[in-house]
């Protein structure tokens, strides 16, 4: 086995804590899409999409190397959401709380001296940097134009091809 059970554990909790973000993403799309603002809740079914692929690289990771995956129970979303500002805010937690996630998993790695999951873990580092980044600019965009004015943001996402982080040309 390429990881030792440290390591296979840690990752294991991990694809709990991708799938766990993945059901919170879908609970503020679902509460976007309650609100009528279709571009706000196609955005969170995507940050879904995304946390669900991400517990699978996990998945595959850590069959190829050897592991048993062990899937963990997942807690249930939270649904006490009352503005997009909240579901917004509560998203950028999450990702902050994502991020010290995989630094903890790096510095396990770190100090099991294993290299291979080292590298594994490069990505997801560089890919939390582009999630806090997108969220945060979210947040100030909807902080900005206040809840009576989300058809601003469902039209500033659109101009943004859905990637609110992204610069026009």
């Amino acid at each position: 086995m390429l990881i030792n059970q440290k390591i296979v554990d840690a990752f294991n909790t991990q694809i709990g804590n991708e799938l766990g973000a993945s059901n919170q993403y879908l609970a503020i799309a679902s509460y976007f899409e309650n609100e009528d603002l279709g571009e706000l809740a196609n955005f969170f079914f995507r940050q879904s999409d995304e946390e669900r692929a991400h517990a699978l690289k996990f998945v595959h990771f850590i069959l190829e190397a050897g592991g048993a995956v062990v899937v963990p129970p997942i807690p249930a979303p939270r649904h006490d959401i009352d503005s997009a500002a909240a579901a917004v805010g509560m998203s950028l937690e999450w990702e902050e709380e994502v991020t010290q996630q995989i630094y903890d998993l790096v510095e396990l790695c770190q100090s099991e001296r294993n290299h291979i999951a080292l590298r594994f873990l490069d990505w997801f580092v560089n890919e939390q940097l582009e999630e806090v980044s997108s969220i945060g600019n979210l947040l100030g965009i909807v902080k900005r134009a206040g809840e009576n004015n989300l058809l601003y943001v469902e039209e500033y996402i659109s101009r943004q091809g859905g990637h609110p982080e992204q610069e026009t040309a």
